[in-house]
């Protein structure tokens, strides 16, 4: 009874609220304005820096041309995408809900939660180098807040209003459905065309190029033209709705002689001016993505804030904050200059966001050729059963089919050795195959009016292209079907995160109003700040790994010491630190202690995947003492392994309210320690120095410990027979002395093979 009078009381004071605020404008109303605006700067950055990876892959990952010329393309087709991209607006305005239903105020509290959201929610795909869909994410935190702002309306009225009158669900159940299929759909026809594409022309294409490359460049010309008119300049001011008519009732004409005047175009071009058209067609591609983009995605990022200033327009003329927001259905006139203004901000983002980088980079690694070295994704259990599966079904397939026809086959995809030495992922035919069949399946989606996601059909051709080319061999088909199942379940995450999360901010908002405003505005700066340090902190770990994954001579040589001197420093540094949290009994400290240790061996488990690249990068005079590099990494490895076998019992001691050591285990262990310090120390200054003259010194340090060590082992033995210790207690005691032998024991030899590897 006490909580039912406590809602009916909130209830009147909420809507008492309503009623006071009738015909006054508030204030607040224009920071909402301002804040709505900034966070249309940010979202145009963190948007960009999300669905670079549409247009930018296929041109980077094939190396088309230097990284400044992509760019350059990139960028005049998102300045003129933006300028032309009005027609788009009204998605934000009244694609979801219906703005008859709103007042003024509710329509600012319901934009100002979807841009909140927003922002976050794309910035942490960023931050993890995750693409994802920002038109799924603007719709469905518009169904989210509206949902939230029209069931408070519903819960003060008179209780016989609908969700049903508010909300405009058809379009976003169509996106879904569009979803489903288009990921599908998108993989299939990137993997069965690819596989036809290289079995006509195979990595060796150049010979058959020349014959039929000016028919397979008009082709894929075509089909990018096709897909600029219909998806990039559809509902756009520079093409009139009557002339776009126009065009979809004579189709068919219009593609035919498409198809002639680019082939004559790409015949002259390549026969008479000997120019590569292959880099032409990508090219051409690339500003047709990044023309439809800016074009159609540029409501995603500002669509709100226009939405927005447009009821603060309409609402200032009357100062009735309480004035039902109708108008927002008429057609939109869009401000040339803030359209110009956020071209120029998404160009902007283009050339300096490193989170932009980092989400192309995903895809990019995820469809690279080569395979080896270090990926970026582990494995799963589902990855493993899929592989295992394809194994299965391909050997059924070679018992059936022909030895001939494998044999031809085979040839066919047999990569030219060196093809990638200059740093590209994959070829220029399989990018054409990327940007022809992504423009072709958008394209035609749009001309049925059927909902999808440009991102999601990019990044799947991508990888439907990839996994035909053989890309995906044994060595790397579980990481990266990993890696396309963690980006695929981050984008149906999406829609239910970007409703919730909407939903919250949107009801937060309604109830707290100017102070929940400044306290979700505090709060969203506070994330976009702290996921820039989570991605500094994972960018800066990256540019370690890739600048030690292929040096030179006596680059790998300081490089290699440097490492491996910072590792035992780490390693001395956890040892000691674990000692003492088992002394003091520190959870905490423990706790901190299996992180950092586990981030060591992690780190050196990688290092062993880059061995490959390393040892290919030796010259002719380190053949003789290359093998000795093998041996430090794996030392490394191990040395890292048994700490973490001390670590993690150690804590798991601790945590389970275990008995801890007792003076005697204590003062035997700190006997330990301090001789395990004094190796350590003269093993980290030898290497630090490449001054290897005490190495036999080390080994009579060693050898005088390891009689310590059967010393203690016998007083444990002892306390053990008087009862003196825990069964637990002691398994510990005797874990910790002997993974303390073998960190020793492998740092010994670690020395040795790091001499003989520097010392040509």
């Amino acid at each position: 009874m006490f909580f039912y009078a406590f809602v009916l009381n909130l209830r009147k004071l909420f809507c008492d609220y309503r009623n006071q605020t009738k015909y006054y404008m508030d204030p607040v109303f224009t920071v909402i304005l301002v804040v709505l605006a900034a966070l249309a700067v940010s979202d145009l950055i963190v948007g960009v820096s999300n669905d670079a990876t549409n247009f930018l892959n296929s041109a980077i990952g094939s190396k088309v041309a230097p990284r400044y010329v992509i760019m350059i393309v990139a960028s005049v087709g998102i300045i003129l995408g933006s300028l032309f991209s009005s027609g788009m607006m009204e998605v934000a305005r009244s694609g979801v809900f219906f703005p008859s239903m709103f007042t003024f105020s509710d329509v600012m509290l319901l934009f100002l939660a979807v841009m909140l959201t927003d922002v976050i929610l794309l910035d942490l795909f960023n931050t993890f180098g995750l693409p994802t869909s920002t038109t799924v994410s603007l719709v469905f935190e518009l169904l989210g807040s509206a949902v939230a702002v029209a069931a408070m309306k519903i819960w003060t009225g008179d209780g016989t209003e609908r969700l049903s009158n508010y909300i405009n669900a058809t379009n976003a159940l169509g996106i879904i459905s569009g979803i489903l299929i288009s990921v599908v759909v998108a993989f299939v026809f990137g993997s069965v065309i690819m596989y036809i594409t290289r079995v006509i022309f195979s990595f060796r294409y150049h010979k058959t190029f020349r014959y039929i490359g000016a028919l397979w460049c008009g082709l894929g010309l075509t089909a990018i033209t096709y897909f600029a008119i219909f998806k990039g300049l559809k509902g756009t001011t520079i093409i009139s709705a009557e002339t776009m008519s126009a065009i979809s009732d004579n189709i068919g004409a219009v593609v035919a002689v498409m198809i002639v005047a680019w082939t004559v175009i790409m015949a002259i071009v390549q026969h008479l001016f000997k120019v590569n058209i292959l880099k032409i067609t990508v090219l051409a591609g690339t500003f047709s993505l990044a023309l439809a983009f800016a074009g159609n995605d540029l409501v995603n990022f500002i669509g709100v804030f226009m939405a927005g200033f447009d009821s603060y327009k309409i609402a200032s003329a009357t100062g009735d904050v309480n004035m039902l927001m109708g108008d927002l259905t008429k057609p939109v006139h869009a401000n040339m200059l803030i359209l110009m203004i956020a071209g120029i901000v998404m160009t902007l983002t283009l050339w300096f966001s490193k989170k932009a980088q980092s989400v192309t980079e995903t895809e990019v690694n995820l469809a690279r050729q080569e395979s080896g070295g270090s990926e970026r994704f582990g494995s799963s259990l589902v990855s493993r059963s899929i592989v295992r599966a394809a194994v299965d079904f391909n050997k059924k397939l070679d018992r059936i089919t022909p030895a001939r026809v494998r044999n031809y086959i085979s040839k066919r995809f047999e990569p030219i050795e060196g093809e990638y030495e200059n740093g590209a992922s994959f070829d220029l035919i399989r990018a054409t195959v990327n940007l022809t069949v992504a423009s072709l399946l958008i394209s035609t989606a749009t001309s049925f009016k059927l909902p999808l996601s440009t991102t999601y059909v990019t990044f799947m051709v991508a990888m439907g292209s990839s996994l035909a080319d053989r890309a995906w061999g044994r060595e790397s088909a579980v990481y990266r079907i990993t890696g396309v199942l963690t980006v695929i379940s981050g984008w149906f995450l999406t829609a239910f995160i970007a409703f919730t999360v909407a939903f919250i901010v949107a009801t937060i908002l309604v109830f707290g109003g100017k102070i929940a405003i400044a306290a979700m505005t505090l709060v969203c700066i506070f994330l976009l700040f702290q996921s820039n340090v989570i991605h500094k902190r994972r960018s800066k770990e990256s540019e370690t790994t890739a600048d030690s994954d292929v040096l030179l001579d006596k680059d790998i040589i300081n490089a290699c010491g440097n490492e491996i001197t910072q590792t035992m420093q780490k390693v001395m540094s956890v040892y000691d630190q674990t000692l003492t949290g088992i002394f003091t009994e520190d959870r905490r400290l423990l706790k901190n202690m299996v992180k950092e240790s586990e981030a060591l061996y992690e780190e050196a488990h990688k290092r062993k995947y880059a061995v490959y690249n390393t040892l290919s990068a030796l010259s002719e005079n380190y053949i003789s003492t290359g093998h000795y590099y093998v041996q430090v990494v794996d030392y490394v490895n191990e040395v890292t392994k048994a700490l973490v076998h001390i670590t993690r019992p150690s804590f798991n001691h601790i945590d389970n309210n275990h008995t801890g050591f007792s003076e005697e285990q204590i003062s035997d262990l700190k006997e330990i320690e301090d001789k395990v310090s004094i190796i350590y120390g003269m093993i980290i200054h030898m290497l630090k120095d490449n001054d290897y003259t005490k190495i036999d010194q080390t080994l009579h340090l060693r050898d005088s410990l390891f009689e310590e060590f059967a010393q203690v082992i016998k007083r444990q033995i002892a306390r053990i027979k008087t009862g003196d210790t825990s069964t637990r207690t002691s398994m510990l005691y005797l874990d910790i002395i002997s993974e303390t032998k073998t960190m020793i024991l492998q740092s010994r030899n670690l020395l040795k093979a790091q001499k003989h590897f520097v010392s040509k």
